[in-house]
């Protein structure tokens, strides 16, 4: 009896981890709308309000801090930023590398409602590769269209 019961737990644990998947998020949080508010000529002290910590800062030489973002979606897509930015002696901000990138790399926080509109449509896809759901007559059809 005991191993019937560790035997349904283990797997309905297991269960849970192949149904849901976390967001991976690791280093600096990079919002576009703080990287539109950097300008040449920032203090130290006005950078770090603006973006936070860096991740990395060059123990040698204290002119160059960079700031590092990873994101992995729970549907298995990654995006990658890196933002390096360069003080002069007078500890202003001189120069940027990394602020002007495409739009497709945004590491902006994820919306919830499209995580749970993502969640939806992976477990649609699934009911229909199985045959299972009674949506096997193709796609929907927009409303107020035959």
């Amino acid at each position: 009896m005991r191993l019937l019961l560790l035997s349904v737990l283990a797997l309905s644990l297991s269960a849970c981890q192949i149904l849901y998947r976390l967001p991976t998020r690791q280093g600096n949080v990079i919002d576009p709308r703080d990287l539109a508010k950097l300008q040449v000529g920032m203090t130290r002290e006005q950078v770090k309000f603006v973006m936070g910590t860096p991740v990395a800062a060059n123990p040698f030489s204290d002119d160059r801090w960079d700031y590092f973002a990873y994101y992995k979606s729970p549907r298995g897509g990654q995006s990658q930023r890196t933002v390096s930015l360069y003080f002069d002696e007078q500890n202003k901000l001189a120069r940027m590398d990394g602020v002007d990138q495409a739009a497709g790399n945004d590491m902006g926080t994820p919306d919830l409602k499209a995580i749970e509109t993502e969640a939806r449509r992976d477990a649609a896809e699934k009911q229909r590769t199985r045959g299972t759901g009674s949506g096997d007559a193709g796609p929907p059809t927009p409303s107020g269209t035959p």
